[in-house]
């Protein structure tokens, strides 16, 4: 919340001087907080804005079924084949599972990655949102994400709108719904999180914006008041920041995009709810509805969005959870496509679909399927990549990358690309000031790029 600590009367309105005023989802001028003027700031600086390329990364938390997928073993034995038989699609010679039929339809814009190598056996979103493991340099405060990098590295596309959001829902199990840490990059540059339904951090909370500046009023005596203790001088250059915070909090750009209501009903009903969720336990519930606010975040100019969809963690009733998480993910993603597709936006966004991990050859005692960090798979589509191809293959029994393993870095690396950073040769400073590349297999894709 906007947090305005004020003196001891009160106004004629009735608001109390002494307290808070809250008021929308950013702090000005906090002395125990990051500031939005202070990450305007630090994301101005290298703010190259002469394209606005973007990334939506849909993370399935829990570990999605390889074999149930985009892999299907036909050949291996009942007891680790499992019950969906390969579907056509557009793509000659690609065929993917039954569950998915509108994203078979469009295969000839995806890239089916059935190979991916180099997870961590934790039930976390890290790796998949920045391509490392939780504890890599903690000690200098961590690895970035890519929505952080696009931060620090690009800045905002309009100054009203932050370039990097997190559309997840808190999840009982935490790590499932982390927006991405911003690592050695500070506070600064970490993603912006919608609270609640994700709307109440952009409301205004029924001030208008005639009373919000008369409170601005306020602002401007603490301020004065914040300089004559500030003996440093840190505060010097900060009324511009200060400014495009402030028009952040008014902007209707945030607002808008995340109110659905002022989308086409026709488009809303073709993505569909996900409703009734089913198997959520302690992850995310099956958000139809947050891939449309994401193609309406990156319209407004958002460069990264990222969200959590589902719970894949599929140790009992394997194939019952595939069904029901699978056919709304085909509606839902199929929809992304489309949607970018049709608005001349699919070539600038890069659309990734993966989880933590894969999930185990065999199937267990409860019709389940247990971790299966060893390889795991990925859809991709967009970005300006070569699609209508699948790259790499498990064995028979889907328990190793057989050919061409693809680690889970050179995804990241192929993300970076496509968001028209440099992975090869892109490298930020830790707080000891030594540089730290984006990814250490900094090589993009190269049957894609």
């Amino acid at each position: 919340m906007l947090t305005i600590p004020g003196p001891t009367h009160r106004y004629c309105d009735g608001i109390p001087r002494r307290g808070f005023l809250k008021i929308g989802g950013f702090a000005f001028g906090s002395l125990a907080s990051l500031s939005l003027p202070q990450i305007l700031q630090a994301q101005a600086a290298n703010g190259s804005k002469s394209s606005h390329k973007a990334v939506i990364n849909i993370f399935l938390g829990g570990g999605p079924p390889h074999q149930d997928m985009w892999d299907i073993k036909t050949d291996a034995p009942k007891e680790i084949r499992g019950e969906f038989d390969p579907i056509k699609t557009s793509v000659p010679g690609i065929e993917i599972g039954e569950v998915f039929p509108r994203i078979a339809a469009l295969a000839d814009k995806c890239v089916f990655i059935r190979s991916v190598t180099g997870s961590v056996d934790a039930h976390d979103a890290y790796q998949s949102l920045s391509g490392w493991p939780r504890n890599s340099i903690a000690s200098v405060g961590g690895r970035p994400c890519i929505g952080s990098v696009v931060s620090k590295l690009q800045g905002p596309v309009d100054k009203a709108v932050p370039p990097s959001v997190a559309l997840a829902d808190r999840t009982q199990h935490v790590p499932w719904s982390e927006p991405g840490a911003s690592g050695f990059l500070g506070a600064a540059f970490q993603p912006f999180k919608p609270q609640g339904q994700g709307m109440e951090d952009l409301r205004l909370n029924g001030v208008t914006l005639d009373r919000l500046g008369d409170r601005r009023q306020l602002l401007s005596g603490l301020d004065l008041l914040k300089r004559e203790v500030d003996a440093t001088g840190m505060l010097t250059g900060m009324d511009a920041f200060a400014d495009a915070a402030f028009g952040v909090l008014t902007s209707s750009k945030l607002v808008d995009a995340l109110d659905l209501s002022k989308e086409d009903p026709k488009i809303v009903a073709r993505y569909g709810d996900g409703k009734p969720y089913k198997y959520q336990y302690d992850g995310a519930p099956t958000c139809n509805e947050h891939l449309l606010m994401a193609r309406r975040l990156v319209e407004v100019g958002v460069r990264s969005v990222t969200l959590s969809y589902g719970r894949w963690d599929s140790h009992g009733a394997n194939f019952d959870l595939v069904r029901d998480h699978g056919s709304k993910l085909d509606q839902c993603v199929s929809a992304l496509i489309e949607d970018l597709d049709v608005r001349g936006m699919l070539n600038d966004t890069t659309i990734a679909v993966w989880g933590e991990f894969g999930r185990t050859p065999r199937i267990n005692a409860q019709a389940g399927r247990d971790h299966w960090p060893q390889v795991s798979c990925a859809l991709l589509a967009g970005g300006g990549m070569r699609t209508g191809q699948v790259i790499g293959a498990t064995n028979r029994l889907g328990e190793y990358a057989k050919d061409r393993p693809v680690p889970l870095q050179e995804i990241i690396a192929t993300i970076y690309h496509n968001l028209g950073i440099d992975p090869m040769h892109t490298a930020l400073s830790d707080p000891t000031g030594r540089p730290q590349f984006l990814v250490d297999h900094r090589s993009p894709m190269p049957e894609v790029v």
